[in-house]
């Protein structure tokens, strides 16, 4: 039931609300959740709190913000027309137009007003609008923090502690009569700062250059430097009080003055509309969908090369974690890309579950069982799956190369990545994208002026908190960068073309993946199961291949060159990587021709059949090692080799030679020499050496770091909001004292105390006649409660009641009630 009587506390404000402005509340603080209050005081209390204030203030958007800031500096209460008159100046002209800008402030406050309401940092009606303490300290200011408005502190505030006669000194100064106290004195001046006609007059008698002071003070910062003996027109304000001293060479302009300098008005530039994204191309939408889909197709690529880069085994673990430079320089030479993007690459995979550490002693990075599931998907499956793994991951590529607080590098893959603003400012760019129409690509500037004004950084910059110059064009705050990594993501990624957002980027947005991965595949090549073969020792691949070919290509032969079209050329070391996998030189012959549209070239035949013959010829098995060859004479060659020394081979028997060295050193010096030797097993068998496929185990993907409590949905909203309503009805209820007993000094709130047989009895009564009480209840923990309940059965020692607090019906055991009492107004409607 609705009371005319104001609201004195918030706690009496936030129970005057109804349910659903409490869920918004909770909704938009989700940290007051954490955990659900006992009742409406408590969440008062929280909402109140440093921390949580300080939350909410950065989540607002700047004209919210510069509402609250108005406040700060406003009397406390104030009325809604004297904030209206901070935000849009007195009506006087002070030199700059400001009709529009005051029309659109004037349009704009009831929704900020309606917003900080909503989140608990403004409470009280029209007429008496207040400020939470904790925002009004953060807010307000002081000499240790500036207000983002420029004005300094109050007349009052800044003559506390001055002496009565330099107060009198100063109203004679003014033209202001004497007074009997500081008090009056204070009041006189205040009084005269704010009256625009006497202020105007005050000023007219300044000279030039005191002016000139002024005007370098009046937006902020307020204080100034002065020497022991300051120049004329500094002397002139310091004796009128337009300059008040902080310490003994510091002076501050009161905020009186400089409000009426400033026609009235708490900020320079009000920001009461949002800035609008201006487009910086617009491009024919068919034509962005294909370069998306290009470049999707390209990160695909990228992405399974760095995994057969990684196979086998990849880089070693920093022991602070993460990948080494000299590691992602070489994936980045083997990828043909910059190492920042490289990172990008690698943070992608790892994101999306496709890499990860072995856990093994000599800890490596490989990939993950996941990856094989990954490549067997479509191509426009896998690309979703990057898609979305990198509008989740709060790990951000693009503090790589940096440094840490404490001057430490920031590696790839390394611990200190994760930045929870990430998939926030990700989507916001998007959907900022999304608004414009299909084909138009926005301008970068103005793009980042629109998330500053979002989300503005509080105690940034003086100029970009004042509102004075335009935005930088380098983002030096966290989401600035993070709205400039996300433009290059997205485009390297293919959730933008030419600039634009692609029609498959504004499904998966909107529609989910699978409505993406329709979009998408159309415009994706289809895999071919043929190449062309040259006389010159390559093959043209004109597209992409079916993943059995382009398996098997990568091992008979190595890519010398990418793009529309990939060449892979055919070398003596690609063909007997081949046959050590397994390969017979009939196979390849038979691989060839089935898979080339060209004849096989005699070239390429002679060449699988030489290596073939020389393959194998020789043998390397463990003594250390030792070679074996039925030709003697391939014996008495490696012996004759310079090249051979070190390895200090000598001779067992005619067609053996023993090495110091190990099997697998043996048989990369022999090749480097340009034999084809062979590995062999202890039994005399040829051991085939296919493509290491090292594994983790199974892994799941990096959990995103969380920005604060997550949003709660409506089901928990609703059980929270009912919950404090009910422990708000516990301790708000009046119990009826027993008549007889004597007048109690416990605080309200105090759990109540009576004996188990007058628990008993109570509870019983309540039970026949259906009514409520209140009772003190500690559970097997023993947290002690306070609830209200309505006894439905007693027996057995134990009270079976509907519990107000909790809205259920519960069961008390009665050795665990410390008292019950009678509700004053139960059954009194």
């Amino acid at each position: 039931m609705g009371t005319t009587t104001p609201p004195r506390t918030l706690a009496e404000a936030l129970r005057a609300r109804g349910d659903e402005s409490l869920a918004g509340l909770l909704r938009a603080r989700p940290d007051l959740l954490n955990p659900v209050p006992n009742d409406i005081t408590q969440l008062a209390t929280r909402a109140g709190t440093r921390a949580s204030v300080v939350r909410a203030l950065e989540h607002l958007d700047r004209f919210a913000l510069q509402t609250a800031e108005a406040l700060a500096v406003a009397p406390d209460p104030a009325p809604y027309g004297t904030l209206l008159s901070l935000l849009t100046g007195d009506g006087l002209d002070d030199g700059e137009q400001r009709d529009d800008a005051g029309a659109a402030v004037t349009a704009a406050l009831p929704g900020a007003l309606a917003t900080l309401r909503e989140q608990a940092l403004v409470w009280g009606e029209d007429d008496r609008l207040r400020l939470v303490r904790t925002a009004r300290e953060l807010l307000a200011p002081s000499p240790q923090h500036p207000s983002p408005t420029g004005l300094g502190p109050t007349v009052a505030e800044a003559t506390a502690g001055m002496s009565p006669g330099r107060l009198q000194e100063i109203l004679a100064a003014t033209g202001l009569p004497a007074t009997h106290d500081p008090v009056s004195a204070v009041a006189a001046l205040s009084s005269l700062f704010t009256d625009r006609t006497r202020m105007a007059e005050l000023l007219d008698t300044a000279p030039v250059e005191a002016l000139s002071v002024l005007d370098r003070l009046v937006w902020g910062p307020p204080y100034g430097e002065v020497t022991p003996n300051p120049t004329p027109p500094v002397k002139w304000l310091r004796d009128r009080g337009l300059l008040l001293p902080v310490s003994t060479r510091t002076v501050v302009l009161p905020r009186e003055a400089a409000l009426h300098l400033r026609a009235g008005r708490a900020h320079r530039v009000p920001e009461p509309v949002p800035p609008a994204v201006a487009a910086a191309a617009e491009r024919d939408p068919q034509a962005v969908d294909r370069a998306a889909a290009g470049q999707a197709f390209t990160a695909l690529a990228t992405v399974e090369e760095l995994l057969k880069l990684w196979n086998g085994g990849g880089p070693a673990i920093l022991r602070a974690g993460g990948l080494s430079v000299r590691e992602l320089k070489r994936t980045a030479n083997a990828l043909d890309v910059t190492e920042p993007i490289a990172a990008f690459w690698i943070e992608l995979a790892y994101g999306a579950g496709l890499l990860a550490s072995d856990g093994e002693t000599d800890e490596r990075y490989a990939p993950t069982p996941a990856s094989d599931e990954w490549l067997d998907l479509p191509a426009e499956d896998r690309w979703t799956h990057l898609a979305t793994a990198w509008l989740a991951a709060t790990r951000t590529p693009g503090l790589v190369g940096g440094q840490d607080a404490k001057g430490r590098a920031l590696s790839a893959l390394g611990p200190e990545l994760d930045r929870s603003a990430a998939p926030d400012v990700r989507r916001r760019v998007l959907a900022l994208f999304a608004e414009l129409p299909p084909g138009t690509a926005p301008d970068a500037e103005t793009l980042l002026r629109r998330l500053r004004w979002e989300r503005p950084l509080r105690g940034g910059p003086a100029a970009s908190a004042t509102g004075q110059g335009p935005a930088p064009t380098e983002g030096t705050d966290l989401r600035s960068r993070l709205a400039l990594w996300t433009l290059n993501e997205a485009e390297l990624l293919g959730i933008t073309g030419r600039g634009a957002l692609s029609a498959q980027a504004r499904a998966l947005l909107t529609e989910g993946e699978q409505a993406a991965a329709a979009r998408l595949a159309p415009l994706l090549p289809e895999p071919l199961d043929h190449v062309l073969l040259q006389a010159d020792l390559t093959a043209v691949a004109p597209g992409p291949l079916e993943r059995p070919l382009a398996d098997m290509l990568s091992v008979l032969a190595d890519v010398e060159s990418k793009g529309g079209a990939t060449v892979y050329r055919f070398t003596p070391g690609s063909v007997r990587r081949a046959l050590d996998a397994g390969q017979a030189a009939t196979d390849l012959h038979a691989f060839l021709a089935a898979h080339s549209r060209t004849p096989v070239p005699q070239p390429l035949s002679y060449l699988i059949d030489d290596v073939a013959r020389r393959h194998g010829h020789l043998r390397i098995g463990a003594a250390a090692a030792y070679v074996r060859c039925d030709d003697e004479a391939v014996l008495n060659e490696i012996l004759a080799d310079r090249r051979s020394t070190g390895l200090r081979l000598r001779r067992l028997a005619p067609t053996v030679l023993a090495s110091r060295s190990d099997p697998g050193s043996l048989l990369e010096a022999l090749r480097d020499m340009g034999y084809a030797p062979a590995a062999e097993s202890a039994d005399g068998d040829v051991l085939i050496t296919r493509a290491g496929a090292r594994r983790t185990p199974p892994r799941t993907p990096p959990v995103p770091v969380p920005e604060g409590p997550p949003v709660p949905d409506d089901t928990l909203l609703g059980a929270a909001v009912r919950a404090i309503r009910a422990g708000d009805t516990a301790a708000t209820a009046v119990r009826k004292e027993p008549a007889d007993a004597p007048s109690s000094n416990a605080p309200s709130g105090t759990l109540p105390r009576t004996t188990p047989a007058e628990t008993l009895a109570t509870v019983q009564a309540a039970a026949m006649t259906g009514s409520t009480v209140w009772i003190g209840y500690v559970n097997a923990d023993g947290a002690a409660s306070q609830r209200v309940i309505a006894p439905v059965r007693v027996e057995g020692g134990f009270v079976t009641a509907y519990d107000h607090t909790a809205d259920e019906v519960r069961t008390y055991p009665l050795h665990r009630i410390t008292g019950v009492a009678e509700l004053a107004e139960d059954g009194k409607g």
